[in-house]
């Protein structure tokens, strides 16, 4: 008996959910790996000799390379396809992280991380697009969310690994280009092969013209980056020079952490049962509390903490959420350029959250922080209103 019109025969959606899942495991594997490889690279670069400011540029150049090529990602797709992309975005990641193994050069090394960088951009876009167009759309939200906690569960663990494995450096590069060779090998499947980021009929769309559609979302991406990627080490170096310890001030990053691991799949799952219009509303709500608690931080330091996790939990879920978003709006069409937009615009405010940050801490205090991400945080919340008031709707 044939599937109904329009519908998708319930063994063919099984075979193209295995295949997400292993897309999904292997990129999981590639973040694990990164996160476990790069103090290792500071410790080998440290030991050499290498000063502190040249050891901040390598770690700068991967995410700067990233941010530069995303834009560049759905003509690549287009071109390649999106699994062929892919899969060359993860061997040139494996290929950069054997090549740290086998030298010691440190321009070398940069090279490798913009070519790591290049990869990791057709990674990123690649397996976003792919969930946001194959995910059933009643439980994308789920999808989603599972996706991000597994990605933060990899980036809490990776930097543990080199304490809990009794190998040297070197061998510890190694054992990072193995796990994204495993990753790379999960995908090599005829079911991933033929995984679509769109429509075949869609038309090619530029990311100014798609970043133009859905500018709602892009500011809220934007927000996300700034409160989930841009406040750990600002906030850690406030704690410091307010008398924290250095223990007790980079736990305040850790709690940032620890909230954005916690609520990526409580939110995807209330995105699939709550309208877009009152989730957003509530991510600003709690943004806008916690920013303008922060103003109390001199005086009650725990405040710095909690201010943490708070930004971390719903700045995660604000980048969740705009991928689930744009999945709903570009149903119809291709996922690849709208999540290449909410990458574009997470990243800028990862960039900008740190330093903007660092100019009103600097020159208006705890105030000046907590005046200009409520602002933010007010933004988001009238965004909110731009949006759909029923579940599952754009």
């Amino acid at each position: 008996m044939s599937a109904p019109s329009g519908e998708v025969p319930v063994g063919a959606l099984g075979a193209r959910l295995i295949a997400l899942l292993r897309v999904a495991c292997a990129t999981t594997l590639m973040v694990l790996s990164f996160a476990m490889l790069q103090p290792v690279l500071a410790v080998r670069l440290q030991t050499a000799g290498v000063s502190a400011s040249a050891i901040g540029v390598l770690a700068m150049l991967p995410f700067l390379t990233v941010a530069l090529m995303v834009p560049l990602m759905p003509a690549v797709f287009d071109r390649l396809g999106v699994a062929a992309a892919y899969r060359w975005g993860m061997g040139l990641e494996a290929l950069a992280t054997l090549g740290y193994a086998v030298t010691e050069d440190y321009a070398l090394w940069c090279v490798l991380a913009v070519l790591g960088g290049i990869g990791a951009a057709a990674v990123w876009n690649g397996t976003e697009a792919l969930i946001a167009h194959n995910a059933p759309p009643e439980r994308r939200g789920r999808f989603t969310g599972l996706y991000q906690t597994a990605l933060g569960a990899a980036l809490a663990v990776g930097p543990f690994l080199p304490g809990l494995l009794p190998w040297s450096p070197r061998a510890l590069t190694v054992c990072a280009a193995a796990l994204m060779l495993a990753g790379l090998c999960l995908t090599f499947s005829r079911a991933v092969s033929v995984l679509q980021a769109g429509h075949e009929d869609a038309l090619p769309a530029g990311l100014w013209a798609t970043m133009c559609s859905v500018p709602g979302l892009v500011a809220i991406a934007f927000a996300g980056g700034v409160f989930e990627a841009g406040l750990g080490s600002i906030t850690s170096a406030y704690g410091s020079q307010t008398g924290l310890s250095l223990a007790a001030a980079a736990s305040v990053a850790g709690a940032l952490g620890l909230g954005s691991f916690m609520l990526q799949y409580p939110c995807g799952w209330l995105s699939d049962h709550v309208s877009p219009r009152r989730v957003f509303g509530l991510a600003g709500a709690l943004l806008l509390v916690a920013s303008a608690a922060f103003v109390a931080a001199t005086a009650w330091p725990p405040v710095l903490w909690i201010c943490a996790f708070v930004w971390g939990a719903v700045g995660g879920a604000l980048y969740t959420l705009t991928m689930i978003r744009v999945a709903h709006q570009f149903a119809a069409t291709s996922a690849v350029a709208g999540t290449a937009a909410m990458i574009t615009g997470y990243t800028v405010g990862g960039a900008v959250g740190p330093s903007f940050s660092g100019v009103m801490l600097d020159f208006f205090g705890a105030p000046g922080q907590a005046a200009w991400l409520s602002a933010l945080a007010i933004v988001v919340l009238l965004l909110s209103r731009r949006f759909s008031g029923l579940a599952g709707h754009g």
